[in-house]
């Protein structure tokens, strides 16, 4: 069974929301980790999955709802048996100012990560929204954008109204787990530098081996590739941010070759790093 993806490592936006419904049954596999620049909206209307996004690793379940920015790397596997998950896709300019007003943290509701958990009384409702928005594609006439932009209104009002919203890793994260979560962390902190493998696994506490095999099962990605696309996450910022050359950012980014770096922004992005910076 293949991974069904709409927009995968690519710039494309998205002209309208997008919404769909799948089960994925216990050890499906995603073929690699992805990100895109618009938001996703991933709920666990049953079952349980893991989640990796950016530095961090979560286990979802029932209820749960997990907002994803634009750009974030991330990553899920079925450990816990069959899972029904909803995903909505949108752009920040779908959600109304006067909504955003009405979310914890106000104007600031989508500029982070969130997870937010739906209290089993009120968890029929919120599926009944979803399923809504999912008919609407399924329609696809003149008016299903349109009624599937009030829906998503509807559902980010509802999720403020009765949802109890976590910042924290859930505590229910196994130690090796963590210590997975350690080695990113160590990455982030330390992209800039000419870290190797062995680095990262004394970070962990693990062997350069050990910690190649653990990280690849963990995430569903490797160790230097990860590194790699941390590197290349700062380095899109600052090409957007600065009037820095290329090669100052590339070095500062922590690659040591900029003809290296603009071969693997081109595959990452879709784009040439000067491209890059004049779409932005």
């Amino acid at each position: 069974m293949r991974e069904k993806r709409t927009v995968r490592n690519s710039e494309k936006s998205i002209e309208k929301i997008f919404a769909e419904s799948m089960l994925r049954e216990a050890g499906f596999v995603m073929k690699e980790y992805h990100c895109h620049p618009y938001f996703e909206l991933f709920y666990v209307e049953s079952g349980g999955c893991r989640f990796l996004i950016e530095n961090n690793m979560y286990d979802l379940h029932t209820g749960d709802f997990l907002l994803i920015p634009p750009r974030s790397l991330h990553y899920t596997r079925y450990l816990f048996g069959p899972c029904k998950r909803d995903t909505v896709f949108f752009r920040e300019d779908h959600i109304s100012d006067e909504v955003r007003q009405m979310l914890p943290h106000q104007a600031d509701f989508l500029s982070e990560m969130r997870i937010f958990l739906v209290p089993e009384a009120h968890r029929e409702q919120i599926a009944s929204v979803l399923q809504r928005m999912i008919n609407e594609e399924k329609i696809g006439d003149d008016y299903a954008a349109v009624i599937q932009k009030s829906m998503l209104q509807e559902l980010f009002l509802l999720c403020g109204r009765v949802c109890s919203f976590f910042q924290d890793t859930p505590a229910n994260i196994h130690t090796t787990d963590r210590q997975i979560i350690k080695a990113a962390r160590f990455i982030s902190d330390h992209y800039m530098e000419p870290v190797t493998t062995t680095d990262i696994a004394a970070a962990a506490g693990f062997s350069p081996n050990y910690l190649s095999r653990k990280f690849r099962d963990a995430a569903g990605i490797g160790v230097h590739q990860y590194l790699t696309f941390i590197r290349m996450q700062h380095a899109a910022l600052e090409l957007v941010s600065t009037d820095d050359t290329i090669t100052e950012i590339a070095f500062r980014c922590g690659f040591s070759d900029s003809n290296y770096f603009k071969d693997a922004f081109k595959k990452q992005y879709g784009l040439t790093p000067s491209a890059y910076r004049k779409s932005e």
